[in-house]
């Protein structure tokens, strides 16, 4: 009985070994985990910001194109004279559009 209980402890301490060994292993896989998470948080913190900045971009953007809009709009009904005004700056914006165009391929070629 006593031959068997001294293999026991050869047993009992390579198992506590084993043990500590998968331990350390365990407390090293958990605070990568951790770490892992605390940056994919930061970064998460990071996009909503930014999101955050362009949600308020494009509301400046909505108000802006909106009063034009209606600014636009005002001219159109208000006579024969400003379509005539509108008419000359619609066909000058697109061609300075085409020139434009025509430029930025010469200029890349």
């Amino acid at each position: 009985m006593a031959d068997w209980n001294r293999g026991n402890g050869a047993v009992d301490d390579m198992l506590d070994a084993e043990n500590k060994l998968l331990a350390d292993n365990l407390v090293t896989k958990v605070s990568r985990l951790k770490s892992l998470a605390y940056d994919i948080d930061k970064e998460a913190e990071g996009q909503n910001s930014y999101l955050d900045g362009m949600d308020s971009d494009f509301q400046s953007t909505t108000g802006l194109l909106t009063g034009s809009v209606k600014r636009f709009s005002t001219m159109v009904l208000s006579g024969k004279d400003n379509r005539k005004v509108l008419c000359y700056v619609s066909v000058g914006l697109v061609l300075i559009f085409f020139l434009l165009c025509y430029l930025v391929s010469r200029a890349q070629a």
